[in-house]
């Protein structure tokens, strides 16, 4: 282990600067350590066990495997660490319809075989096209509402991850809560970006409050390392969040002043320092 991750394994107890705090369940999207995970995956574990995480959200799927590796090979690495990876983001065919639907449906068999094997209990879909028309939008819903009834036959919670585009007006209505008001709340839910939300130009606490129930996860993400842009307030956010019935939440991180390890542990340090995170 470097240097960094030595500092970091006290994570459990204190801060690096001595000050105690208890131990939290926070978690990881390894989306943050996207270019330092390739061909290194036990390492990069190692270090973001080390750091204090205990809940992953995995950003890599393909044929069945999970950052190349079969999920039961991935699972006992990850619990050997002492983490869970709680929750993954897949893409999905993107053309279902028509001819295409039957291979559609049987890629997602696939993918929630494979993350119920790893012991996941989400599988989130990260992104969308913007479609033109709510008509367009609608077929959208109805496609993720058949995903929602195979995930959930796997004992998977299928979802969807927002971007700033998903808070932009289709014929009128917002894209997002067209969305949450035209799937079915126990096969689909959100996992609410906060930062992307208020980049669209919306207060995820109002979403939180007026969907209560909709939102088991949340990305918790900043301009760059958490809690050092001074834009985001936390707070109110994840006294909303606990309200409503949040299940977990990811750091992630895209943008660094610093080498990405480092960033993902100063994003852990300010949330495990925060008296308003449980």
């Amino acid at each position: 282990m470097g240097a960094l991750t030595l500092m970091s394994a006290t994570a459990g107890s204190q801060l690096a600067n001595g000050s105690a705090f208890a131990k939290k369940e926070i978690g990881l999207q390894l989306y943050s350590l996207r270019e330092d995970i390739k061909g290194n995956v036990a390492g990069v574990l190692e270090q973001v066990a080390a750091i204090g995480f205990k809940n992953l959200e995995a950003a890599n799927y393909a044929d069945g495997k999970i950052y190349g590796m079969s999920p039961v090979a991935i699972k006992k690495l990850v619990a050997d660490l002492g983490m869970t990876m709680q929750s993954a983001h897949v893409g999905g065919p993107r053309d279902f319809q028509g001819a295409n639907h039957t291979a559609a449906m049987d890629w997602w068999k696939e993918a929630a075989e494979a993350h119920a094997a790893v012991g996941a209990d989400f599988l989130i879909k990260p992104s969308m096209p913007k479609p033109d028309t709510l008509k367009e939008l609608e077929l959208w819903c109805n496609y993720y509402n058949q995903v929602g009834a195979i995930a959930k036959a796997k004992g998977l919670v299928f979802g969807f991850h927002n971007h700033a585009r998903e808070f932009e007006k289709i014929e009128g209505q917002v894209m997002y809560d067209f969305m949450l008001e035209n799937t079915d709340p126990d096969l689909f839910c959100m996992e609410l970006d906060v930062y992307w939300a208020t980049k669209g130009g919306y207060d995820p606490v109002d979403y939180l409050k007026k969907y209560k129930g909709r939102f088991p996860l949340l990305h918790i993400k900043d301009e760059e390392e958490i809690g050092q842009s001074g834009e985001m307030d936390f707070k109110p956010i994840f006294k909303a969040a606990y309200a409503q019935g949040m299940k977990g939440y990811y750091v992630e991180v895209e943008r660094y002043n610093h080498e990405p390890i480092k960033s993902v542990a100063m994003s852990y340090d300010y949330l495990a320092a925060a008296k308003y995170v449980k």
